[in-house]
């Protein structure tokens, strides 16, 4: 039997048959049935639903990482200065204390206590412009979250009850978060 009488055999009507045929995927003729072209549309589209939903899953996660790190980043570099503004407020305790012990009065001061003055107010600006901010105490209600009490005394008047009287030590927040807690003296 040669090559040509092979192929003339096949090319028949039993040629249509010996394709392979799945189970009510192809017809005798060879061309898809209706119902396999509905599974594969509908496969297709369950893929294209499927993918659609990763996608937009993986992109609001990553949106979500992005705006995350961003705010981390802004909020460290609005308190990395912390520490070291921390360890500065004992020098501006100082200035305030060099301050009152000398009774500056306008335009009696010797140029040394102006000076001190002076080097003390750029001092607080340069500090209030990173955000540092001091806290007002005396007359205010006493509130655990900004004042640390360090004596009760009597009141000397019922309106002054739970009131700040005296302040011990300065308090001060940085952009809004307390740093140092102010010592005060609280009324009964």
């Amino acid at each position: 039997m040669s090559k040509h009488e092979g192929k003339e055999k096949k090319s028949g009507h039993n040629a249509a048959k010996e394709i392979h045929v799945s189970a009510g995927t192809m017809k005798e003729s060879g061309e898809p049935s209706e119902k396999a072209e509905e599974k594969q549309e509908g496969s297709n589209e369950e893929q294209v639903a499927e993918w659609n939903d990763k996608y937009l899953r993986l992109y609001s996660e990553f949106d979500n990482y992005r705006k995350r790190t961003l705010k981390e980043k802004i909020e460290l570099s609005k308190t990395a200065s912390s520490d070291l503004i921390t360890k500065l407020l004992p020098i501006l305790d100082d200035f305030e204390r060099a301050i009152k012990a000398s009774d500056i009065n306008p335009g009696t001061a010797d140029p040394i206590t102006e000076g001190v003055l002076l080097i003390f107010n750029k001092f607080l600006t340069l500090l209030n412009q990173q955000g540092l901010e001091q806290m007002k105490t005396i007359g205010e209600e006493f509130n655990t979250d900004f004042h640390e009490a360090i004596t009760n005394i009597p009141a000397p008047s019922p309106d002054k009850k739970n009131k700040i009287l005296d302040e011990v030590e300065k308090g001060y927040m940085l952009n809004g978060k307390v740093i140092r807690y102010a010592k005060v003296v609280v009324g009964n």
